[in-house]
């Protein structure tokens, strides 16, 4: 082994730090509203038919207000700042990142604890960088485990709140979309004695319905669903990351390490 390894930087980077968008995040919701669109002018309706602002408003104004009762203002603010970072993502490339906690290994198993410390403070990767932090301080492997395994719980159940959200807010839009035809039904009922209008105001009545289904089931569950996804992904990484710092903590062989991590890799077949 080399001298110059000992204390050249750390050239991989399993992290790259450069958020790109979602492409297939923008590809889907395009797809949905496309096919939606589609689907209309196939059945030879009219666009400006299902323009009803009086069920845009029920629907919007109401499934907002709803969302704002049953979730506290933080956590509506963390929600949207979560469906802010769905439009783009930072790629994390797990076999450089295992290359580079092998490479921690080496380092402490060569100069100790205190070249850890040096090596970890300029890593990109914060989970990372503050869990090598946290095993050269900490010399008890159990409350190191501890300490790891509670920041893994609470990023996952923070995550998880964010999407849950959501998921209430895409629950309660269906029904007020039904909210909004029974105020249009007892419109028509008005103007019964009216055949026409009442066969084109019972149409326009059910519009309130198709708004409520369509910001669930095309917006808001979806994107719930890409939340957990994004948050099971992290997780995975993140557990990769505890695993690699334990064994290091343990001196274990890099070579070791290597292996063991590996695992955490998804094989295609």
């Amino acid at each position: 082994m080399q001298v110059s390894e000992a204390v050249a930087p750390f050239p991989v980077r399993a992290e790259s730090g450069i958020r790109r968008l979602d492409l297939s995040l923008l590809a889907g919701i395009a797809v949905a509203l496309c096919a939606a669109v589609a689907g209309i002018c196939w059945a030879r309706l009219d666009l400006s038919y299902f323009l009803h602002p009086t069920g845009a408003a029920i629907v919007l104004g109401g499934t907002l207000g709803v969302t704002l009762v049953t979730t506290p203002g933080a956590a509506l603010v963390n929600s949207a700042r979560r469906i802010c970072g769905l439009l783009s993502a930072t790629s994390i490339d797990r076999e450089s990142l295992i290359e580079e906690i092998v490479r921690y290994a080496r380092l402490t198993r060569r100069e100790g604890l205190p070249a850890l410390e040096r090596a970890a403070t300029e890593n990109p990767n914060a989970f990372l960088r503050n869990a090598l932090l946290l095993a050269a301080d900490v010399t008890n492997r159990d409350e190191l485990k501890n300490s790891l395994e509670l920041e893994l719980r609470l990023r996952e159940r923070h995550g998880n709140a964010d999407a849950k959200a959501l998921e209430v807010a895409g629950g309660f839009a269906p029904t007020l979309g039904i909210i909004g035809t029974v105020i249009g039904l007892i419109e028509v009922m008005k103007q019964f004695s009216n055949l026409q209008a009442v066969g084109y105001g019972i149409g326009t009545a059910f519009v309130s319905t198709i708004y409520g289904l369509a910001l669930a089931n095309l917006f808001l569950l979806p994107l719930a669903h890409r939340i957990r996804a994004r948050v099971a992904e992290a997780f995975e990484t993140q557990e990769l990351i505890m695993e690699g710092v334990l064994h290091i903590a343990d001196r274990v062989h890099p070579s070791l390490v290597r292996i063991r991590l590996r695992s955490f890799l998804r094989e295609v077949r």
